[in-house]
């Protein structure tokens, strides 16, 4: 049988694997969670709960009778893993998986930046 490799490839442009090692069984990375879907930026809320943040995600939606944009946003739960380290404020880019809780949905994949 193979060695197996340490971090998994999640192929998403514009996210390196972290440098730490977990035994999340929720990581992305280490564990066996698998992202499909949706693949999102946001700036991170609170970072409270144990393994889980809130993640704000701003985007602009079209209104057809005043023909403009108006920016709207939402917040969503997310997955922290042992590895990943964030701080409120920080942009984050979340992917979505298979429902982990009752509201989380989604993974953090990586830190952007401030």
């Amino acid at each position: 049988m193979p060695a197996m490799k340490e971090v998994k490839n999640l192929k998403v442009p514009g996210v390196e694997p972290p440098k730490e090692k977990c035994d999340d069984p929720n990581c992305p990375w280490h564990g066996s969670l698998r992202v499909r879907g949706v693949i999102l930026e946001g700036v991170v809320e609170k970072a409270r709960a144990k393994r889980m943040v809130v993640v704000r995600h701003t985007y602009l939606y079209y209104d057809k009778k005043y023909k403009r944009y108006e920016r709207r946003s939402k917040k969503i739960h997310a997955h922290l893993p042992d590895c990943i380290k964030v701080e409120p404020g920080q942009r984050v880019v979340i992917g979505e998986t298979r429902p982990i809780s009752k509201t989380v949905k989604f993974v953090v994949l990586g830190v952007k930046g401030r």
